[in-house]
């Protein structure tokens, strides 16, 4: 009986840390994508410009200078609803990646390099973009797992 009470102390404890780690990782992804989103748009001339000068996207421009900046948001709302927060976390990994792929295809066919990341995130180099970008992939990762993780603690719980 002891010992079925310190396993599940240590389980509980466990998923308390892991649902503080889950809460950080959600907040900075939270954070990064409504800066991002609303640099995008405040400075909305200059996010059309720079993505008009990719040629990886220039077709698609007029439409994507407006849909990143809203998936950002709708990601960052789902993130903060914890029914969605799993969903928001998948959009998350998936949005990216997406940014990651694009990153290195223009780093690797494209003569120019342009950047309509907004604010600050403008100020870093492709190199510290792309680790930037891969840190919060594995971030996006870590916190499926230890969400799936807790709906698995909580349905043996239940039983």
């Amino acid at each position: 009986m002891k010992n079925k009470i310190d396993l599940l102390r240590k389980d509980k404890w466990y998923q308390v840390k892991s649902n503080v780690i889950v809460n950080i990782i959600n907040s900075l992804y939270i954070i990064l994508f409504l800066y991002a989103a609303t640099s995008k748009l405040i400075e909305y001339d200059k996010s059309e410009l720079q993505m008009l000068q990719s040629p990886l996207i220039t077709d698609f421009a007029h439409i994507l200078v407006w849909l990143v900046p809203t998936v950002e948001i709708i990601v960052a709302i789902l993130l903060m609803i914890e029914k969605t927060s799993l969903l928001g976390m998948y959009a998350s990994f998936t949005l990216m990646s997406a940014f990651t792929v694009y990153i290195i295809c223009i780093l690797n066919f494209s003569p120019s390099i342009p950047c309509s990341c907004g604010g600050i995130l403008n100020s870093l180099g492709w190199t510290e973009h792309l680790v930037f970008n891969i840190i919060f992939i594995i971030m996006s990762l870590i916190a499926i797992m230890l969400k799936i993780k807790t709906f698995e603690w909580k349905g043996r719980q239940a039983l």
